[in-house]
């Protein structure tokens, strides 16, 4: 397993530092980080370590922090920093998902001690995970791009493929299909996974800063420029650089950006000295960027360098057999974030969300997830022509499903819920719903093998 680490996070520097002190002296390698949007660039589904983050701090805060840290990895513990006037505050992040939290003032044998108990289940996650996709199970990049059609099938394997050749990668799709979640995939998969991950939005970068944002500076490169500054590109060293939405570059910024693509060196405003840079970028795109060259809006020389390696992530509107599996995934992992109970949907509410155009894809169907899970989306009555005939069809499709695994897994159930993703509850309550038998079908599936 690759070294564990600790993130440290706190805006005040003196508590920062002399708390990565008494650590480092205890035997734990540190990385101290100002503010938490730093931070997070180093955090994937690969991470070994622990994250420590004071809960009031400026801009991110740590209840936020702990929620985006979530969406990447909802079991890389982190350990939240309380005033003594927070206590409840820091009960609610441990019902949120914080692994646990630790009031000032604190001594460094009490912060050591839960790290390290920390360090252990970490460990202890990520080999459960090794031994799963050893075993054939559903892995880390399944579980991140959900869904058993072909076109997602297809793109998990190139996922794998490319994820680990460190190519230079574009990534095509709609709005809200999961661009940036393939981007992370890839850079986990990488021998880069330990180093940042720093995405970057070519459409909010601001037009006049936009070369000192991603190149630097040093003093005095123009008015206001007081100190020198690392540019996104040099804090992204070792490891993967995500240009979203590369296609709102400004034209003249394609050209020094085609340069850093063929020989990996940069130079900072207001200097002339060449810096090296390993870095391995990856670009998305809605738009189609060939069309974009045909309007004369995009560089056809970065478009052949930028595309070594090309996925497309297709729309829910192409995989619509996936969209009432999905819609369970997301309604199971919003009731975990919230710490609901298993939410049931009805086959009505599966059939009206499987004809639901969803012109926001993924993105919109986790929202809709959410607002079912916190009732503020009721389960509406079918009216549809068709809708009772849909609405068997995803049941007949679902008992289906649960009969096939019960056969292949010759009626043992812990392999089967484990497989689909439900609780043992879910699981018996929909054998009961389907009338389904592990017995016979485990005795039938030994027939079929015998004849």
């Amino acid at each position: 397993m690759t070294e564990s680490r600790v993130l440290l996070v706190d805006d005040e520097e003196e508590l920062r530092h002399s708390s990565a002190q008494a650590l480092e002296l205890a035997g734990f390698r540190v990385d101290t980080f100002a503010s938490a949007e730093r931070a997070l660039e180093f955090i994937g589904f690969s991470f070994s370590g622990v994250v420590i983050s004071d809960i009031r701090m400026p801009g991110m805060d740590g209840m936020t922090f702990l929620q985006r840290i979530r969406e990447i990895d909802a079991e890389v513990p982190v350990i939240l920093v309380t005033g003594h006037g927070d206590v409840q505050l820091a009960v609610r992040a441990m019902r949120e998902g914080a692994y646990d939290f630790v009031e000032k003032p604190f001594t460094a044998q009490t912060l050591a001690g839960t790290i390290r108990r920390a360090l252990e289940w970490r460990g202890l996650v990520l080999e459960n995970r090794r031994l799963r996709a050893v075993a054939g199970k559903r892995d880390d990049i399944e579980q991140r791009l959900p869904g058993r059609s072909q076109a997602m099938v297809d793109l998990r394997y190139k996922v794998r493929a490319i994820g680990a050749s460190d190519a230079d990668t574009l990534i095509i799709g709609e709005t809200g299909v999961g661009k940036e979640v393939v981007a992370r995939a890839l850079h986990d998969l990488s021998s880069r996974a330990n180093s940042p991950f720093i995405a970057i939005n070519c459409a909010a970068l601001p037009e006049t800063l936009i070369e000192s944002e991603l190149f630097g500076h040093e003093a005095g490169a123009f008015p206001g420029a007081l100190r020198p500054r690392y540019g996104k590109f040099e804090h992204g060293r070792g490891g993967t650089i995500l240009l979203d939405e590369i296609g709102s570059m400004p034209f003249d910024l394609q050209a020094k950006f085609l340069r850093v693509l063929q020989e990996r060196v940069i130079t900072r405003l207001g200097s002339n000295e060449i810096v090296p840079l390993d870095v391995r970028f990856i670009a998305t795109s809605k738009v189609d960027l060939e069309r974009e060259v045909a309007a004369g809006r995009f560089r056809a020389d970065l478009l052949y360098r930028l595309n070594v390696a090309t996925l497309r992530v297709p729309p829910l509107a192409q995989r619509r057999s996936d969209i009432p599996l999905l819609f369970m995934q997301l309604v199971r992992e919003s009731a975990a974030r919230y710490g609901r109970d298993d939410v049931e949907i009805s086959p009505a509410l599966a059939s009206e969300i499987a004809e639901r155009d969803w012109p926001g894809n993924v993105r919109e169907l986790r929202n809709a997830a959410e607002r079912f899970v916190l009732g503020l989306e009721s389960e509406q009555d079918d009216a549809r022509p068709n809708g009772a005939r849909l609405a068997d069809k995803v049941a007949a499709f679902e008992k289906s499903l649960i009969a096939s695994a019960l056969a292949a897994h010759g009626g043992a159930l812990k392999p089967v819920y484990e497989s689909l993703g439900i609780s043992r509850k879910t699981l018996y309550e929909k054998m009961q719903k389907f009338g389904l038998d592990k017995r016979l079908l485990a005795a039938e599936a030994q027939r079929d093998d015998n004849a």
